[in-house]
This record gives C-alpha cells, sequence and structure tokens, in this order.
C-alpha cells in the first residue's frame, strides 16, 4: 500500500536512501564495536569488554530504529552485508592491535564521522516536508556524539 503522509514521493525515495546509507554507517561500526569486544586484550581487559558491550547494545537499537524508519517512509531497508559495504561512508577495521587504546580511537574516529555525515544528511532533509526524519537524525546525531564523548573520555590528554 502506497505511503501516503504528506511527503512528495521523489522526497520519501531520496530519504530512504539517504537512511539506507546511515544504516550501512551503523552497521559497519556496530560489528568494530562487535570485533573490539570480542578481541580487546590487556590489563583494563574486563572495564573495556562492559564498555564496548554497552556501546554495541546502543548501536543495536539504533540500528532497528534506522531500518524502521525506512520502513515507515515506505520503502525497503537494506538488510545484507554485500549491500552494506557499497553503501557505508566507514571502511572495515584496519588495525591488527588489539589493545583498547586502538580500537578506542578507530571507534572514536568512527562516530565523528558519521557525526559529520548526519550533519550533511540534515541538511538534506531540511529541503523535504520530512520533519519526522529531520528530529529523528537530530536525536541520533546526540547519540554519536555522546559516544564519541565516552570514547574520548578514554584518553588522557
Amino acid at each position: 500500500m502506497k505511503t501516503s503522509i504528506g511527503i512528495k514521493d521523489a522526497d520519501l525515495k531520496k530519504v530512504a536512501k539517504l537512511l539506507n546509507v546511515l544504516l550501512a554507517d551503523e552497521h559497519i561500526i556496530y560489528m568494530k564495536t562487535r570485533n573490539a569486544h570480542w578481541n580487546v586484550e590487556g590489563a583494563d581487559f574486563h572495564a573495556a569488554h562492559l564498555f564496548l558491550e554497552s556501546q554495541y547494545d546502543e548501536l543495536a537499537e539504533v540500528i532497528d530504529e534506522v531500518a524502521e524508519r525506512v520502513r515507515t517512509l515506505g520503502h525497503y531497508a537494506v538488510g545484507t552485508f554485500d549491500k552494506y559495504l557499497k553503501l557505508t561512508r566507514l571502511t572495515e577495521s584496519t588495525s591488527e592491535k588489539t589493545d583498547s587504546q586502538s580500537y578506542y580511537k578507530e571507534l572514536l574516529t568512527d562516530h565523528e564521522s558519521i557525526a559529520m555525515s548526519i550533519r550533511a544528511d540534515i541538511a538534506v532533509v531540511e529541503g523535504t516536508a520530512d520533519n519526522g526524519t529531520e528530529d529523528f537524525l537530530v536525536g541520533l546525531l546526540e547519540k554519536h556524539e555522546k559516544m564519541a564523548w565516552m570514547l574520548r573520555a578514554h584518553f588522557i590528554k
């Protein structure tokens, strides 16, 4: 059944496409965070293991929310890693180090990158009548900024 929520079909399509790119980014950072959780080593293992678990739990919720927003707009959410890797603005993990600081640096870079991408996405969505997605993206921006802060707090100046 056609989505009729007061937004032009072309704008719904444009926003859904943008959200699917974000969904790909969220899946990549989720997997990188899971990988860090599974493989982190060092004297701070226990604390790092628990911290990373809290981060991937939050990302799992974000993933579901993004996918559901795509469906709310009447489009289909991307659901394969092949497509995620084609759409993502991130890269897969490159570090071979397994200490928490190495993982945190890479994840911090990714959260900051996603925050910048979301800001650009908000500007695109502002050109449509999709205030719901605009508000949704602002909420996600705040989540990524907070997760970046939590990662940044692990570094001594």
